[in-house]
């Protein structure tokens, strides 16, 4: 029997799902079972966690036949459950990485019935904050019971903020009934029958506030909240004589919590009154005998709630909004008046491009972007190239900085950044194609159609999620608001794999449609003839019967310059004669990699197209980049050398474990990386079944036709058939 287990319930999900059961099933502490609820979702999230039970024993799945919501999916997990205790996780949050260690601890040391646990809020804007009540968990002794410390009351009333002995919560007799605010008929009567209750104020789960989700959705639905508190009442009655003197806490409790929700916003306008009602009508049925108002605010939302007189409560929502929002317009004001003098100078070209959008929009003109203006390169390449051909009505502009259109290829229409003619374009275009953002100053203007191509699938943490890690460079953007504006520009989203379709959906949490449709720049890398290729090594000097090995590691935000973590030079001695090092920097390192030209390590940072490289390569040498990506479309030698890799994962978050699962060979250090190549490992049995599953869940969308799909769907107005990886199955669910 395991110590613990742990209930994960799963609706809708898919793009969370991943990230939860990762921070559970990649802890130093593993005595532990995890129950997946597939709650007859109608996403991907039962595939999800079938594909992770198949990776880990320690997860078991239940598929649900209907859909039955998240207090009876959590009763189905806790009845499969075989653990000494249990925990109750939401699959759109995720635990912290330590968390099952200190929950072990602590179990040990106290053998409660209930433990307490700190968490946190993560709010979409990427603010995180402690919750008040966990203030609570720091004044507890090291055991009590709920009589003898009602405060515990007061600690934020959730499933998942609690570990619970199985046999005592199944003895309860109580399950998690049906409707929202589940929590409630559960939390308050197991509190007041625990004979035991401990707790860490050590943050061990992080709850992540999200559209869609209970306290973040208005709607009819939550007037549930009081008929599970009616429900919870009943349930404390039940216990007998020892939990009365706990009715008036969770009385009191109650009280502020029907009136909170009533000004949070969640309740429209129609169901209100109804709401008000139906709240007055039940404090008034459940007050407790002899009951003392409190005083302050709390006392006066309990009298305003059983007065029952809904015009009272109007006038003060009424009197609350005005002195708010009038302190909102003088902050504004202030900042306004603050910033004037740096924006002057930008003004006249703002005033140029707002007077371009009363032009009409040209349905004839795209205008493309890859790397911040840095030139004719990535997914809009591939994609401008296409359209030439497919749809050669469309006219198609680049933007690209002063320095990068010295290099622009002959016959390629382009428009320097930040210029009359920049503003024009972007003012008028019916398609803009990226693969990053325009700046802030972007009006998405209606029948407009803006494609966010990307530029790799993802490894490391990016959009929102750079936030939750040091080195992380979050701080280009000036606040996660800025940066989700700008995202929400996107219609369409292009996507090289279903890894990234909920990598990007978690990244950037804004409506856009995802295309499955793989990457437009891998098309080359399906399609190249062998010709084709011995005729670029030819470009480059490189013999028939040279084995050329591609460095090409990634930028790391602690390393300010291109630092190569060996010496090229002695690398390619050691290899032997007939070997070629090619080594690439990333882009944000200008100065390239500094190798002398000539001999047999050559620096390839400038050349224009990196897939040209890819092809010309037999073996990669990367790290952390993308590139390991895209190269595998070629099913060629990987070699990930990463002698930092734990403090590459620590400072800049990764989205899954490369060390476990690589495209290769994964080397930590340089005399492993030498014998490796040395003897062959590079290229064996064990590697190329590696590469094989790498491939089959990074590169299945990647068959050539990337490119003309995007062009059939946005310029043609087309439908294209999708790669057979990402069609669905009998059963509706993705292929892959």
């Amino acid at each position: 029997m395991p110590l613990l287990s742990v209930v994960v319930p799963a609706y809708d999900v898919q793009d969370y799902l991943g990230e939860c059961l990762d921070s559970l099933l990649t802890q130093r502490f593993t005595d532990v079972e995890v129950i997946g609820v597939d709650d007859c979702s109608p996403d991907g999230s039962g595939r999800v966690l079938d594909e992770y039970a198949a990776r880990d024993p320690r997860l078991r799945v239940l598929h649900l036949p209907v859909n039955r919501g998240l207090g009876p999916a959590r009763n189905a997990g806790l009845a499969a459950a075989t653990g000494e205790y249990v925990w109750f996780v939401d699959s759109d949050d995720w635990v912290d990485e330590q968390s099952l260690a200190r929950i072990a601890a602590r179990l040990a040391a106290t053998e409660p019935d209930v433990l307490l646990l700190g968490h946190e809020i993560n709010h979409p804007d990427l603010r995180v904050q402690r919750d008040p009540g966990d203030a609570l968990l720091t004044g507890l002794p090291a055991t009590c019971t709920a009589a003898e410390r009602p405060e515990v009351f007061r600690v934020f009333p959730s499933a998942w903020n609690k570990v619970v002995r199985r046999e005592f919560l199944l003895g309860l007799g109580i399950d998690y009934p049906a409707g929202w605010y589940e929590d409630l008929p559960v939390s308050y009567p197991m509190l007041a029958a625990a004979g035991s209750i401990a707790a860490t104020d050590a943050v061990c789960y992080h709850y992540r506030q999200r559209g869609g989700s209970i306290l973040a959705t208005g709607g009819a639905r939550n007037l549930d909240l009081i008929s599970q508190y009616e429900l919870a009442f009943a349930r404390l009655a039940a216990l007998g004589e020892a939990a009365a003197p706990l009715v008036p806490v969770l009385y009191r409790v109650m009280v502020k919590h029907l009136f909170v929700l009533l000004g949070s916003g969640r309740i429209g306008a129609a169901d209100r009154r109804a709401y008000f009602r139906r709240a007055s009508d039940l404090a008034r049925r459940l007050r407790p005998a002899g009951f003392v108002p409190p005083a302050g605010g709390d006392g006066v939302r309990y009298r305003l709630l059983v007065s029952g007189s809904w015009p009272a409560v109007a006038a003060v929502r009424t009197a609350y909004r005005g002195a708010r929002d009038g302190r909102r317009v003088a902050r504004r004001a202030r900042r306004l008046a603050h910033r004037g003098g740096s924006l002057a100078g930008k003004s006249l070209l703002r005033g140029y491009y707002h007077a371009q959008l009363r032009r009409p929009v040209d349905e004839h003109l795209a205008l493309y972007c890859a790397y911040w203006g840095r030139g004719y390169a990535g997914n809009p390449k591939a994609i401008y190239e296409k359209a030439r051909e497919l749809a050669p009505a469309v006219r198609g502009v680049w933007a690209v900085t002063a320095e990068a259109a010295r290099e622009m290829p002959p016959g390629v229409e382009y428009v320097v950044q930040d210029t009359p003619a920049f503003f024009r374009a972007l003012a008028t275009a019916k398609y803009l194609v990226n693969n990053n953002n325009f700046g802030n100053y972007l009006v998405k203007r209606p029948g407009t159609v803006f494609l966010q191509t990307h530029h790799g699938t993802p490894l490391k943490s990016m959009g929102v999620d750079e936030r939750r890690h040091p080195l992380a460079p979050a701080g280009k953007h000036a606040t996660t608001q800025s940066l989700l504006a700008r995202c929400a520009a996107w219609d369409y989203d292009l996507s090289s794999n279903g890894y990234s379709s909920t990598i990007w959906h978690q990244a950037y949490p804004v409506d856009f449609r995802t295309l499955e449709y793989g990457y437009p720049r891998n098309d080359v890398l399906v399609d190249a003839t062998a010709a084709q290729v011995s005729a670029l090594r030819t470009r480059l000097g490189i013999g028939p019967d040279e084995t050329v090995v591609l460095y090409a590691p990634t930028h790391r935000e602690y390393q300010p310059h291109y630092r190569p973590l060996f010496d090229p030079a002695e690398f390619v001695a050691a290899l032997g004669p007939r070997h070629r090092l090619l080594t690439r920097a990333h882009y944000f390192y200008a100065e390239g990699t500094g190798a002398e030209p000539g001999g047999a390590v050559l620096d390839v940072s400038s050349y224009p197209v990196v897939e040209e490289l890819y092809l010309m390569a037999d073996v990669l040498i990367t790290d952390y980049s993308s590139a390991m990506f895209d190269y595998a479309v070629l099913d060629r030698p990987i070699v990930i050398y990463a002698p930092d890799w734990n403090v590459y994962r620590d400072t800049r978050g990764v989205y899954f474990n490369l060390a476990a699962a690589p495209p290769g060979l994964f080397a930590r250090d340089y005399a492993e990386l030498v014998e490796a190549f040395r003897t062959g490992a590079v290229d064996t049995a064990a590697t190329r079944q590696r590469r094989a599953e790498f491939r089959d869940r990074f590169c299945g969308f990647d068959d050539g036709r990337a490119a003309e799909r995007v062009v059939r769907k946005l310029m043609l107005g087309e439908e294209p058939e999708l790669p057979a990886a990402a069609r669905p199955d009998s059963a509706g669910q993705p292929g892959r």
